[in-house]
C-alpha cells in the first residue's frame, strides 16, 4: 500500500516458479524487475540507483557481499528450461532453490503424474520454501507462477498450493495462471480440458487472488495492440512479466481490488 512509511516491515514475497511455463515467464519477470530496480542481471546495484526507497527488500534480500538475490523458488520436474534459465541468468538466483526432479522425465502433460510425483519430492520443495520463509522479517504471502493446461505446472503446482495453505494458514496467496489457447488446432495437449478443470478447482480452495493470463487474449493484444503479426512465446512472456511488475509492489496486499480487472483477460487493464 501507498501509505507505508520508509521504516515499514518488508511484507515480503515468496515467488514459486513451477514447470516449464511458470520458469519461463518468471525468467522475464524477473528480468523486468531488476530492470525496475537498477539492479543488473547479476544482482548488482547499479551506480544510479543507490538513492531511492523503492522496496527491493519485498522481491529480493541482499546477501552478504551486498548481491540482490530474488526470494524465489525455481521448481520443475525436466532440467531444460531450468537449465536455460541458469545460462540466461548464472548469477542471479540461489542455487539452493533450484529444484529439478533427480529423474528428469518431467510428467508427460498429465496433471495427475504431477501431483503424484508432488507427494513424493514435497519434503525437499518445503524445506525450501520453509528457509525462504525464515529468511523474512514479515512475510506478505506466495505468488505461483504456472500454467494450468500441462502437467508440472497443473499437476505439481495444485499440490503445493494446498501444501501452502495447510502450511501457512495466514498468509496470502497469488497466482499468475496461464490459460491455454481457445482454438483447438492451437492445443498441442490433448488433455488440456483436464489438467485445466483439476487446476481450477484447487485455485478455487487454496488461491486468494487469480490473474488469469489468457494466452488467446495475450496473442490478440500482441498482434492488435502491439503490432506483433506472429509473437513468439519470449514476446508473450514478456507482455506477461510487464503486467506483472505493472501490479502494486504487494501485489497480494488487500488494498488492491483485482475485480476491476475485466473477467477473461485481466491483461486488458495495462493496455
Amino acid at each position: 500500500g501507498s501509505g507505508c512509511g520508509a521504516r515499514a516491515m518488508p511484507r515480503e514475497i515468496i515467488t514459486l516458479q513451477v514447470g516449464q511455463c511458470g520458469n519461463q515467464i518468471g525468467m522475464e519477470f524477473w528480468k523486468q524487475l531488476c530492470l525496475e530496480h537498477g539492479i543488473s542481471m547479476d544482482g548488482r546495484l547499479e551506480d544510479f540507483a543507490t538513492q531511492g526507497g523503492d522496496r527491493k527488500d519485498v522481491f529480493f534480500y541482499q546477501a552478504d557481499d551486498e548481491q540482490y538475490i530474488p526470494r524465489s523458488l525455481l521448481i520443475d520436474l525436466e532440467p531444460r528450461v531450468l537449465s536455460h534459465v541458469q545460462q540466461t541468468l548464472p548469477r542471479l538466483f540461489n542455487q539452493e532453490n533450484i529444484f529439478s526432479h533427480p529423474e528428469g522425465g518431467g510428467a508427460g502433460n498429465n496433471w495427475a503424474a504431477g501431483y503424484t510425483i508432488g507427494g513424493s519430492v514435497q519434503e525437499e520443495i518445503l524445506e525450501m520454501i520453509d528457509r525462504e520463509a525464515d529468511g523474512s522479517e514479515s512475510l506478505e504471502g506466495f505468488m505461483m507462477c504456472h500454467s494450468i493446461a500441462g502437467g508440472t505446472g497443473s499437476g505439481l503446482g495444485s499440490f503445493l498450493l494446498e501444501r501452502l495453505n495447510d502450511h501457512f494458514p495466514k498468509k496470502l496467496i497469488q497466482t499468475y495462471s496461464v490459460f491455454p489457447n481457445q482454438s483447438t488446432d492451437a492445443s498441442d495437449v490433448v488433455v488440456q480440458p483436464y489438467n485445466s478443470l483439476l487446476t481450477l478447482k484447487r485455485l478455487t480452495l487454496n488461491a486468494d487472488a487469480v490473474v488469469v493470463l489468457d494466452n488467446t487474449a495475450l496473442n490478440r493484444i500482441a498482434t492488435e495492440r502491439l503490432h506483433v503479426p506472429n509473437p513468439s512465446v519470449e514476446q508473450i512472456n514478456q507482455l506477461v512479466s510487464t503486467v506483472m511488475a505493472d501490479l502494486p509492489t504487494s501485489p497480494i496486499s488487500p488494498h488492491i481490488s483485482l475485480a476491476r480487472l475485466p473477467a477473461g483477460s485481466p491483461v486488458h487493464s495495462h493496455w
